[in-house]
């Protein structure tokens, strides 16, 4: 079977990685024009080095949880095809055992050339006293992060995948940012069969709804697939 599964911030809440858009998330806390825009990072390049800083060392701190561990085990698993999108910045997927995850949102632990494209691993702080080992510019690096007002990565990559699929699993995301959150919709245009779980149901329009805390739904349904394949 061919399985296409998108993730979002719900599947790392249990690692102690921040959601954003329920009570308390990152975004009621930070101004999003601020510290997620290329505007923001303009304006003040060293409080959104700070604020990915803070969030870089929170992440390097987390541990996967058993709904990252269950993935890893269905994406190695002999018997289905498994193409794993995640919305998330962190690499909880890759700790979980799932290396080949397509972060449409970028990683934290990569930084960006802003003057000439070049991305690199990147585990540390950043400053702008850090040169490109590209093109040597200082004062250009940013993470390599998705804003607001930017455009996905590899999003032909993840709709032809979605496309040619049999099944599309939605995990711990609210729905709500474009282009992600019209994936599902894609997914039935194709008539390809698909399922949400999460902690409360989005509202989105799914074949199936399965409700509660990822770190239970997800080894559960992870396990009833890998008796069927």
């Amino acid at each position: 079977m061919k399985i296409v599964i998108l993730t979002g911030a719900g599947v790392s809440a249990e690692s102690g990685l921040g959601t954003f858009r329920d009570e308390g998330g990152l975004w009621t806390r930070y101004d999003l024009a601020e510290v997620a825009t290329p505007e923001g990072y303009a304006a003040d390049p060293d409080r959104v080095l700070g604020f990915y800083d803070a969030r870089r060392a929170n992440a390097r701190g987390a541990m996967p949880n058993p709904a990252h561990a269950a993935l890893g085990r269905l994406c190695a698993a002999p018997g289905h095809d498994v193409t794993l999108v995640t919305q998330n910045i962190d690499d909880m997927h890759e700790r979980g055992g799932a290396p080949d995850a397509i972060h449409i949102h970028g990683s934290l632990f990569e930084a960006l050339c802003a003057a000439c494209g070049h991305v690199w691993p990147h585990r540390e702080d950043m400053s702008r006293a850090d040169a490109c080992p590209a093109c040597a510019t200082v004062g250009t690096v940013r993470p390599n992060v998705v804003w607001f007002g930017e455009i996905p990565y590899r999003m032909d990559e993840v709709v032809a995948a979605i496309e040619a699929a049999d099944l599309f699993v939605s995990i711990g995301t609210s729905g709500t940012v474009y282009p992600a959150a019209g994936l599902n919709e894609i997914a039935r245009g194709a008539g390809v069969r698909t399922l949400e779980l999460n902690l409360d149901a989005s509202g989105g329009r799914f074949d199936a709804v399965r409700e509660g805390p990822a770190s239970e739904i997800v080894p559960r349904w992870v396990g009833e697939m890998l008796a069927e394949a």
